[in-house]
């Protein structure tokens, strides 16, 4: 599918904390780009001929969420129909985390409902993502 059908929107509890939203942020950022690599430009070389890393090729929308904004969204992103969807979620069971391996054993003992989401990425098909996220505004 070409980049002009593909969507990337990054939907994020607006009531955070800005140290925590820009955390959330970015890992949803470096776990997204694992997942979609072909979406990772080539290094480019500026006019000096300093390099700088590729970034990712098509914009990410950032939009404004809240936990329950979040709750509904993840819920629904459990459906089938949207299962061809790239989508990370980062949880307060993450996040009270200060190694992985903490987070992989509280997350086996608490189930989905009680987690609350601080964010959300999602990349696919722009209609489906469209579907989603369409009426949420921007992130300001």
């Amino acid at each position: 599918m070409s980049d002009c059908n593909m969507k990337c929107v990054m939907i994020i509890d607006s009531e955070l904390p800005i140290g925590v939203i820009a955390n959330t942020s970015a890992i949803l950022g470096v776990t997204l780009g694992k997942h979609i690599p072909e979406q990772i430009g080539v290094d480019v070389v500026d006019a000096t001929d300093k390099t700088h890393l590729g970034i990712i090729t098509i914009p990410i929308a950032m939009l404004k969420g809240n936990k329950d904004i979040l709750r509904d969204l993840r819920e629904r992103l459990y459906a089938p129909e949207f299962s061809d969807l790239v989508v990370v979620d980062f949880s307060d069971v993450a996040q009270c985390c200060n190694v992985y391996s903490e987070y992989i054993a509280k997350a086996a003992c608490v189930p989905e409902i009680e987690h609350t989401y601080l964010g959300v990425v999602i990349y696919g098909e722009k209609k489906k993502v469209n579907k989603l996220t369409g009426y949420m505004p921007l992130l300001r």
